[in-house]
């Protein structure tokens, strides 16, 4: 027989152990991260950043909510985004905002997480000075002006409060570092474009047959040019990457980047009989790469090089990239996608347009990315053609490139679990 005291005791246990969560559950209020990203809709690298982002919070960091505050966007974007990602609260609007829904979402989260680019600006960082909320920069790039001139102090002050910064080349990490800015993390990961997965097989699988394109039976190709971002409008930075009006050293560089092109193009069709397309990345330099690259090309050649006409968003990009033999671009957001869906690449950079360029030496492929006024043609072709005379072992090294990219994504993000004590 239990005494009274006996049974209250147990009965008393008996009902905490009926109110403890079953195995695998948590009494415990998640934790919420803000990332910011989403920076243009008319360039599918800053389009994808943001599932990149979002798919290495994912997958190492689940214990926690997102918001993502969205700064630009369009309904195909939103749609893509809702699709992949359908437990993610986007949010959309600005600090300056007088409805407050920012300042509201960012109240809400336990930390700010700022997503990859070029991190020049400042405003969000005093922001979260002001209000306490731990923040950090995860992938970006910065040209030196950020750390030098009028106002450096300041700018490298509020850098020094981030929780972390992880630049996306080493480059702008040495940057930082030499100009005494002090985190309690400073380090190297990759753009979160490398993370990318998002697809779209129908609309790439449609293209494929449009223009008659077998995979990896073809090379894509893109040229940056020195136009402006849109019409009338003028590039207001010191680098003046955009300008409303091209100078005559400007045109020449793009005439003669073309014919480097032109001149990979011929040599690509004559030793494989593959062919090219002028592949997108940036939808301003689909008519300048017209002009500059299609157009001349003599008609025998033409036959061989589809030039798109219509601009896709990323998720196809990705899954026509997929089966591209090789992409070589000049901008750097194609060829991260590419290695994404393991495919080989070429990134003939040039520095200038910014620092970025050197996350390709920093995961390993320092080989396929050649700069671009320093390289003939028949270099170029030389490389390609290393990947294309061996193409299981081309593979092999975006494979090993990307493992190295997710270890890094992998320690960031635990970073950020440790901060936020998910």
């Amino acid at each position: 027989m239990l005494s009274r005291r006996t049974f209250l005791k147990t009965s008393g246990l008996a009902l905490g152990a009926s109110a403890l969560p079953a195995f695998g559950q948590t009494t415990k209020a998640k934790k919420t991260v803000l990332l910011h990203c989403g920076w243009a809709t008319k360039n599918i690298g800053d389009i994808g950043h943001t599932p990149g982002t979002l798919r290495f919070l994912e997958q190492y960091l689940p214990q926690a909510n997102v918001i993502l505050w969205l700064q630009n966007s369009n309904a195909q974007v939103d749609a893509m985004l809702q699709r992949r990602f359908p437990k993610v609260e986007i949010v959309k609007g600005s600090l300056a905002g007088k409805d407050g829904v920012i300042q509201q979402a960012i109240q809400r989260s336990d930390f700010f997480l700022r997503g990859p680019g070029m991190g020049q600006g400042t405003d969000y960082m005093a922001y979260c000075r002001k209000i306490g909320k731990p923040w950090g920069m995860q992938g970006n790039s910065f040209f030196t002006d950020m750390v030098t001139g009028p106002g450096a102090a300041e700018r490298i002050a509020l850098l020094s409060s981030a929780a972390f910064i992880y630049c996306r080349d080493t480059k702008s990490l040495k940057t930082l570092r030499d100009a005494g800015v002090k985190p309690p993390v400073l380090d190297f990961a990759p753009d979160g474009c490398f993370g990318i997965d998002v697809r779209d097989e129908e609309r790439a699988l449609a293209r494929l047959k449009k223009h008659g394109l077998e995979p990896r039976k073809f090379i894509t190709i893109q040229l940056r040019t020195h136009t402006p971002s849109a019409p009338g409008v003028d590039d207001n930075r010191p680098q003046k990457l955009n300008p409303l009006h091209p100078t005559p050293e400007n045109i020449a560089d793009d005439v003669r980047r073309a014919k480097v092109y032109q001149d990979l193009i011929a040599m690509w069709v004559k030793e494989t009989g593959g062919k090219v397309v002028i592949a997108p990345e940036v939808n301003k330099e689909m008519i300048h790469n017209k002009r500059f690259i299609y157009d001349p090309l003599p008609e025998n050649l033409k036959q061989h090089v589809v030039n798109f006409d219509e601009f896709w968003n990323v998720d196809e990009a990705c899954s026509f990239y997929a089966r591209a033999h090789t992409v070589v671009c000049h901008e750097p957001h194609t060829p991260i996608m590419a290695l994404a869906m393991g495919t080989p690449m070429m990134h003939t950079f040039s520095e200038f347009h910014s620092p970025k360029c050197w996350m390709f030496k920093d995961i390993g492929l320092e080989s396929w990315a050649p700069e671009f006024d320093a390289t003939p043609a028949t270099k170029m072709f030389e490389i390609l053609m290393g990947i294309h005379r061996n193409y299981p072992a081309a593979q092999a090294k975006v494979k090993k490139a990307m493992a190295y990219v997710e270890d890094r994504a992998k320690s960031q993000m635990n970073v950020l679990k440790g901060i936020i004590g998910a």
